[in-house]
């Protein structure tokens, strides 16, 4: 078996590579971060500012300073929550939605067309390992957990 690192150090590489050639749609080009911070607005329900810079492992100050670029490019919304103004939800406007799926379908063909070269058992025994990997990350003290 190759070097652990070495075969993370190709696969994140691989994947950084993806998402820079994936945020282009249209006249709209975002950074592969952008993209992070859309799908995972995307993915939660009625996120706060803080759940999303934790989810993706960003510092707050950096976190809004993306953020106030997405709604500049009218892709996210900030609205203060009702019960507490400090806390700020985040959504996704039309124009976000609309990327945000987009740039989903695109990685998801990616994916889709990387898949097509292994066979079922193949598939199977790759998804079923990421995702094993991923509860094992979770569980680990010493590197992987969220930023708070």
């Amino acid at each position: 078996m190759e070097n652990k690192r070495e075969l993370f150090q190709v696969l994140t590489q691989k994947f950084a590579l993806l998402n820079k050639t994936c945020c282009t749609v249209g006249s709209i080009d975002i950074t592969p971060i952008q993209s992070h911070i859309l799908y995972e607005i995307d993915k939660q329900n009625n996120p706060s500012m803080q759940q999303i810079a934790e989810a993706i492992g960003m510092d707050i100050t950096t976190f809004s300073r993306q953020i106030q670029t997405l709604i500049k490019m009218n892709l996210v919304k900030k609205t203060p929550l009702t019960s507490d103004k400090r806390v700020y939800i985040l959504s996704l406007t039309l124009e976000g939605t609309f990327l945000a799926a987009t740039i989903d379908q695109m990685i998801n063909n990616y994916l889709n067309e990387v898949f097509s070269h292994l066979n079922d058992f193949e598939k199977e025994t790759v998804l079923r390992s990421i995702e094993l990997l991923n509860k094992a990350m979770a569980k680990s003290s010493f590197c992987c957990m969220p930023s708070s």
